[in-house]
């Protein structure tokens, strides 16, 4: 059994889980622009709320920018899991 000190903080990784319809958003997404949105995605895992990153008003709802894409989640911290809705440009990602 490994100890801890109290100044030690050990964070637990969130599972990320992507909704089938933000998989083919994603395949409409540039190249050039995909790798970074990835990257972005992979680092939630580790910190749900990025600096940067806004919880919509209306919504249980969070929002990071990467370029001119948006990544639409939400974080359930009890199980520790990061649920991606949606990813989209600018323009349209908020649109129903």
């Amino acid at each position: 059994m490994k100890m801890y000190s109290k100044n030690s903080k050990r964070m637990a990784k969130y599972k990320i889980l992507i909704k089938e319809s933000a998989i083919k958003e994603l395949e409409s997404v540039p190249k050039k622009s995909l790798k970074q949105i990835i990257e972005r995605i992979q680092s939630l895992a580790d910190n749900p709320r990025p600096k940067g990153s806004q919880k919509l008003s209306a919504q249980e709802r969070y929002r990071i920018r990467q370029g001119d894409y948006r990544i639409i989640y939400s974080i359930q911290d009890e199980q520790t899991t990061v649920h991606i809705y949606k990813i989209g440009h600018r323009r349209e990602v908020y649109r129903s």
